[in-house]
């Protein structure tokens, strides 16, 4: 998994918005009276009156009503579609980038046939033979309204419970008619550029319109299990079907031969590093299980994720914590850099790691650890009623009684649960994260394994990084901290934001598409919410 770490410096910027957000916070509306047919190049305004009945005549704009009136306000009811020379630039723009979007995905989803014959009508004509009529005025609207459906679509993103689905990362809040807004003022080519989206959304984007047209190429050919893994130098007929869609996948060249040579080493290591598999070289039956995933699949699992990169929110500090559950690491970025990075074990399958956002405040050296309440009934009880010197050969202690149940916690030591040190985000869940005597489990490939909390694998290197800034806190009295009979807490200069996050799927800074497994089931929910028939 080593070349791995930089794999994921894309997520970086899942929560690092492009530069054109600042121009599109939300904003007092106020009226601008001093737009009016004399100083305004555009002959052409409405009126409120106009607007309200149009909003009131079609039901699919009512959602956007708010910002309809908005948008118009800021006006002064301008026209924002026409000007002088006719159908605007940015309309133009605007109907291509839409068009462009509904037909290499096939999504009907945004298509509007009244919409489309308009534009047909409009889109040649010269200013002068334009009258304001209500046709116009009807064109106006319906490419105000259509915009503002795209944008949620594309930028918002689905109308559903993210807490349904294990997200407790507030969503972004996206203001329409302050986007508009802009990219109007701007004469923007690309609604991209203005939209509040993070830079890793149009590379999923890309790879997404790459992916269907590979599909429309595809030919599924289930590869079987093995029997035994296939090395470097092995013979099989098998090795020519795994290499033909390996080239199809990955573009690899390869020879049409059933040998495994040097280059089918190095193509089946890039796939293994793509999916989160160990980086030997050597087939298995995990890497022909993902072969063997058909491109329909991948391109739902890239939507899905593009879904969660619409509800990434704004990230003001340039230093922060990010956890990509999936992927089992740890990135911490600062001023844009990815300055430190390791392995991390999270929650088992039935015990998830909690999505959300927190801020970490405090350094806990030598800590004690007390044992949640649901782990003293299932685990230590029972333990204890077979052997009752559980409590003092696990360096534990009883502090006190509450209801009949003892309330356990151990002591700093080697054998501690949390290590020589853990790091607090205050937070509903109680998650943390935390060194772990169990070194030895970092090595393994799939590292969701614990009770929901976040082991990570160089705590001494996270420590110093946190602490940097605390001139007492060098790597020699940091050492000692973490030996210590009783625990001791530090707290940060500054509070730090963390990010627990759940990608399956992502773009990294090299433009490689990567996939991981679902290992809470969150993409199968999902996809239940977003694929409905």
């Amino acid at each position: 998994m080593g070349k791995s770490s930089f794999s994921f410096l894309g997520l970086l910027i899942l929560i690092a918005f492009s530069c054109g957000w600042n121009n599109v916070k939300d904003k007092k509306v106020i009226r601008d009276s001093s737009i009016t047919l004399t100083t305004s190049y555009n002959p052409l305004f409405l009126d409120s009156a106009s607007l309200q009945q149009f909003i009131a005549e079609n039901n699919w704009v009512k959602e956007f009503e708010q910002q309809f009136v908005d948008f118009y306000t800021d006006r002064n009811y301008e026209y924002a579609w026409f000007d002088s020379t006719g159908l605007s630039e940015q309309a133009h723009h605007f109907y291509n980038l839409q068009n462009d979007y509904i037909t290499r995905l096939e999504d009907s989803a945004l298509f509007n046939k009244q919409f489309r014959d308009l534009y047909a009508v409009y889109s040649n004509k010269p200013a002068k033979a334009i009258k304001p009529n209500k046709e116009v005025l009807f064109t106006e609207l319906m490419f105000t309204g259509q915009f503002f459906k795209y944008a949620a679509k594309m930028y918002k993103g689905a109308d559903i419970n993210l807490a349904d689905l294990g997200w407790y990362i507030p969503r972004k809040k996206l203001n329409l008619h302050a986007l508009l807004d802009s990219i109007i003022e701007k004469k923007a080519t690309d609604v991209i550029n203005y939209a509040p989206v993070s830079l890793q959304y149009p590379r999923m984007e890309k790879w997404l319109f790459r992916l269907v047209e590979m599909q429309k190429k595809e030919v599924l050919d289930s590869i079987p299990n093995l029997k035994k893994s296939l090395r470097s130098n092995d013979t099989s007929q098998l090795i020519i079907r795994i290499k033909k869609r390996l080239q199809f996948l990955q573009n690899d060249s390869l020879t049409n031969t059933p040998i495994f040579d040097t280059s089918l080493v190095l193509a089946v290591k890039k796939f293994q590093e793509r999916h989160g598999i160990d980086v030997d070289g050597v087939i298995g039956n995990k890497l022909i299980a993902d072969l063997n995933v058909p491109l329909k699949k991948r391109i739902e699992q890239l939507l899905i994720n593009m879904e969660r990169a619409r509800w990434m929110p704004p990230q003001q500090d340039s230093t922060y914590v990010l956890v990509n559950i999936p992927e089992f690491r740890l990135r911490v970025f600062e001023a844009g850099k990815n300055l430190l990075q390791m392995n991390v074990i999270v929650g088992s399958s039935a015990n998830n790691t909690v999505i959300f956002k927190g801020n970490l405040q405090y350094v806990v050296f030598s800590p004690y650890w007390n044992v949640p309440e649901s782990i003293v009934r299932k685990e230590l009880l029972p333990a204890i009623r077979k052997n009752s010197g559980y409590i003092a050969k696990h360096n534990m202690e009883i502090t006190q009684y509450v209801g009949g149940l003892p309330q356990i916690r151990q002591k700093p030591g080697a054998n501690n649960a949390l290590g020589r040190v853990k790091f607090l985000f205050p937070n509903e869940f109680n998650i943390y994260l935390h060194d772990t005597p169990n070194r030895n489990l970092f090595a393994q490939t799939n590292r969701g394994l614990s009770h929901g909390c976040i082991r990570i694998a160089e705590p001494k290197k996270f420590a110093e990084f946190l602490l940097r800034d605390q001139p007492n806190y060098t790597s020699t009295a940091i050492d000692s901290l973490m030996y210590l009979e009783k625990e001791k807490w530090v707290t940060l200069k500054k509070k730090i934001p963390v990010f627990l996050v759940y990608f399956t799927s992502w773009v990294d800074q090299a433009g490689v598409l990567h996939f991981r497994r679902d290992i809470y089931q969150h993409d199968q929910k999902m996809a239940q919410k977003l694929f409905q028939k």
